[in-house]
């Protein structure tokens, strides 16, 4: 007997505004993890060091860490289409501009890592108000599963995304993948324009005012040891065992003497875990309490990264990347979907944002501590530290946040 969760979800992709805003999503985000499998590999072409790779982490996620609240109020009070389509077609200009600097020979790390830091803060800008869209264009009991479906959607770039680029870095090179990336913004830039809902912008505040109610909304919702846990998790998530799709690239490269095709195999295994975890989640009840999920999954993750460390075999490696796909979905698409459907409409807007920025500013802070340690005791060391932690961690904050009323 088909799973009746499994099937209401799917059905939101028959409907005109989740279906469309769902396709050009992926479209947008293949060219993306197009982009994040060519950029490392640009990077290491180019002589840079781990800690650059780092670097490079931080200068995409260290924005989210100063304006990603400025971003949750541009999306709680301001037009999100405008703010989409605005802050898309900026960002949109980088990839065509790293296009135009490897066709002519010119391009430099520092060049990419400042591509890097304009995508990092229109991001940071615009990111809570995509994020916000699923809750304003479905049902309030339907929003679990929009976000499973999209976190679906997500994860199936992840493998789309890293296939195409592995196919287009080893026949026509770098440059194919970076005009794949350019040219995926502007299907997503013309369906926030069209099918999502308008928003009615607030009455303007003085800037007191406007700062007063920003500091009352992240109070209201560190307050609640609900909200304060999932928040919590996805930072250490992030911290702690992101920086093993950062560091990729250096475990295929330099432990394990791999190619891009390796390399792009590899994050295509970790998207493909993510495709398989939201998967499952969309067989999960809606009104299920999602701690456990995010709290166990979160902990393994980190016992996955323990094994990636410690792993001797480059076949075993993307089997390695498929299940910590799976466990970092699972944690923090649960996490996402209770923050969501747990916070108040008026700050779902601030609540998203402080999730981006428990996961991005966690990713960036996370990439550059890496990248120092990657530095002075190397990649599997660096690594087997960060999972020790985690693991340690998550069992103790899951314990405490599952208990929590």
């Amino acid at each position: 007997m088909p799973n009746t969760h499994f099937g209401r979800a799917l059905n939101l992709l028959f409907t005109r505004r989740f279906g469309t805003f769902w396709f050009a999503s992926l479209l947008a985000n293949i060219g993306t993890w197009a982009q994040q499998v060519a950029q490392p590999w640009l990077l290491l072409s180019l002589g840079a060091s781990p800690f650059l790779l780092g670097l490079d982490s931080f200068a995409s996620g260290a924005p989210v860490l100063l304006l990603t609240l400025i971003g949750g109020a541009l999306a709680d009070r301001a037009d999100r289409r405008r703010v989409i389509a605005g802050f898309q077609s900026v960002q949109m200009l980088c990839p065509i501009l790293l296009l135009a600097l490897l066709l002519t020979g010119h391009v430099q790390p520092w060049m990419v890592i400042t591509m890097s830091l304009i995508v990092g803060i229109t991001d940071a800008l615009s990111m809570p108000s995509f994020q916000s869209i699923v809750p304003s264009i479905v049902a309030r009991e339907q929003i679990p599963s929009g976000i499973a479906l999209n976190t679906t959607q997500f994860n199936l770039s992840r493998i789309l995304g890293p296939a195409i680029a592995g196919l287009l870095m080893t026949s026509v090179g770098l440059a194919g993948a970076y005009a794949v990336s350019a040219a995926s913004y502007l299907p997503f830039i013309l369906v926030a324009l069209w099918v999502l809902p308008r928003h009615v912008p607030q009455p303007e505040l003085d800037q007191a005012t406007h700062q007063l109610q920003l500091i009352r909304s992240v109070k209201e919702v560190w307050a609640q040891p609900r909200l304060r846990g999932a928040l919590l998790t996805v930072f250490l998530t992030s911290v702690l065992c992101g920086p093993i799709v950062t560091f990729c690239p250096v475990l295929i490269k330099d432990v394990f003497q791999g190619d891009a095709a390796r390399f792009s195999l590899t994050l295509g295994a970790f998207g493909l875990g993510g495709l398989l975890g939201a998967t499952l989640l969309l067989g999960v009840d809606p009104e299920r309490d999602r701690r456990p999920l995010s709290s166990w999954s979160a902990a393994a993750y980190g016992l996955i990264v323990i094994l990636a460390a410690l792993n001797r075999w480059a076949w075993a490696l993307p089997l390695l990347f498929l299940m910590a796909g799976i466990a970092m979905t699972s944690s923090n698409a649960s996490a996402n979907a209770l923050l969501q459907s747990t916070a108040p409409t008026r700050i779902r807007g601030q609540t998203v944002s402080l999730f981006m920025l428990a996961m991005r500013g966690g990713m960036a802070l996370g990439g550059l501590a890496t990248g120092a340690s990657v530095n002075l005791i190397g990649v599997r060391h660096a690594l087997l530290l960060n999972g020790l932690l985690a693991l340690a961690a998550q069992l103790w904050l899951g314990r405490a946040w599952r208990r929590a009323v």
